[in-house]
């Protein structure tokens, strides 16, 4: 992979700003939109430039959301470890998790079809445990209206 130096700029400072402030992996187009909100005159194309140079840095990864869309997340200054993400569906929260078994996995299918040099992407979407929560929360005030109420007595 060839990587692209860029000197550090004002547009490239705030692309990672909003990408430090995130929890979880967000789009070009988001970062975008939230670099307008804070007043930043930053243009798209200059932010997809900063965000892969980020990626090829290390600093940042990059995935593909479950509808295809790269989304970025920063993990930080040394990341040199081959990590996975749980990104949670609904509201992007990630976990970085370590997969030594997926490496294994890797490793025996590279050797067994004679290949070398591999590399590899897993990424594992669900559902967080606070938007699992809110889910569950929300069904069941719906399921309270489903539920038989009972009967006002009148009295006369």
């Amino acid at each position: 992979m060839v990587t692209t130096k860029q000197r550090m700029t004002v547009q490239g400072g705030a692309v990672r700003s909003v990408l430090v402030d995130g929890d979880g992996f967000r789009s070009a187009q988001d970062i975008h939109a939230t670099l307008r909100l804070r007043g930043k005159p930053v243009g798209l194309s200059t932010v997809y430039r900063h965000l892969q140079s980020l990626v090829e840095q290390g600093v940042a990864d990059v995935i593909q959301s479950p509808d295809g869309e790269a989304t970025y997340r920063y993990c930080g200054e040394t990341t040199s470890a081959h990590h996975h993400h749980l990104v949670c569906r609904k509201c992007g929260h990630t976990e970085e998790v370590k997969a030594r078994a997926v490496e294994r996995w890797a490793a025996e299918i590279a050797s067994k079809f004679d290949f070398s040099d591999v590399d590899h992407t897993v990424e594992i979407f669900g559902t967080c445990a606070s938007c699992r929560g809110t889910a569950e929360e929300s069904a069941s005030t719906a399921d309270e209206g489903l539920r038989p109420q009972p009967m006002e007595s009148k009295s006369k």
